[in-house]
């Protein structure tokens, strides 16, 4: 069953003929009952105790009615994110929204492991959709960023990717709040890491010197945006996952044709059997392939 692009669940139906019209029915019905889950679930106590495996903690359950879907998709492109320990969140957030042709993202990694965290995170997506609805540019938008968690913590940080796409000319601009580089994979191998001097954390009032950032992408380019939880895990032996084991992953798995949400899964799952299933840190990663098959650089191909 599915919600758009998002995985819903799976239904399975007993049928006396397996023919075309029986096939066809099961997929209607298939139809209506992801409506009527999508329709009821934000509002629904039963759902959420249903699919919940565990308790949430409190700055997960704040942060995760805050979150978009998983996967969102239109024919140019395909964004998709995953984010660990579902049920204990501490201080990662993505955001996403489609305006127009112009795609703006964000990822989030607030200090610290505890409900303060997660307050911080959560304040700085209220604070990012808030400047970007209300049309500011990126750096203005880091800088709002900035002074919402200055204003209500003291001490209190988050680094930070803010980027928009335009989804006509696959043009990327950014700005890097303290935060690791974006990646970008093309045709099975990573042909950039978006480097630049990154600007300081939001929340200290440092300010900005770097500022908005830009690369080029090309039609079926992916790009990777990531928290330290990914690099940094570690196994019980003291050995990192490491920045060339999560590349060479992701190009694997893209080589053998699996879609972006199927690979973060996979990925979020290598991530915890390299911990032997405990994480030491958040750990959060945001795709987008660019799609766009009619236009590379402005000309038509």
């Amino acid at each position: 069953m599915l919600d758009g692009t998002e995985r819903v669940g799976v239904l399975g139906v007993t049928v006396p003929r397996d023919d075309e019209l029986a096939a066809s029915r099961a997929k209607n019905l298939a139809s209506l009952a992801a409506v009527l889950l999508i329709s009821k679930r934000p509002h629904s106590d039963s759902y959420a105790r249903l699919v919940r495996t565990r308790p949430l903690t409190l700055s997960a359950e704040v942060l995760w009615n805050l979150l978009p879907p998983g996967t969102f998709a239109t024919e140019e492109m395909v964004v998709s994110a995953a984010l660990e320990p579902a049920y204990d969140v501490g201080g990662d957030a993505y955001d996403f929204g489609l305006d127009g042709r112009t795609l703006r993202l964000a990822v989030f990694d607030a200090m610290g492991h505890d409900t303060s965290a997660g307050l911080t995170a959560t304040l700085a997506i209220g604070a990012f959709r808030n400047s970007r609805r209300l049309g500011e540019e990126l750096p203005e938008t880091a800088e709002a960023v900035d002074a919402a968690i200055q204003e209500q913590f003291t001490g209190r940080f988050a680094t930070g990717i803010l980027a928009e796409l335009d989804i006509g000319t696959g043009m990327l601009s950014w700005v890097n709040r303290g935060h690791h580089p974006p990646l970008v994979i093309r045709e099975g191998r990573l042909v950039a890491t978006l480097q630049g001097v990154p600007d300081p954390p939001m929340g200290l009032g440092l300010g900005a010197e770097t500022g908005l950032l830009s690369y080029q992408l090309q039609p079926r380019d992916r790009l990777l945006l990531y928290t330290d939880g990914v690099i940094e895990a570690q196994s019980p032996d003291g050995e990192l996952f490491g920045l060339e084991r999560f590349i060479d992953f992701v190009v694997r798995h893209e080589a053998d044709g699996l879609a972006a949400p199927e690979t973060l899964r996979r990925l979020i799952q290598a991530i915890l059997k390299h911990q032997r299933g405990r994480l030491q840190d958040d750990a959060t990663v945001l795709t987008v392939e660019w799609r766009n098959t009619q236009h590379a650089h402005g000309l038509v191909l």
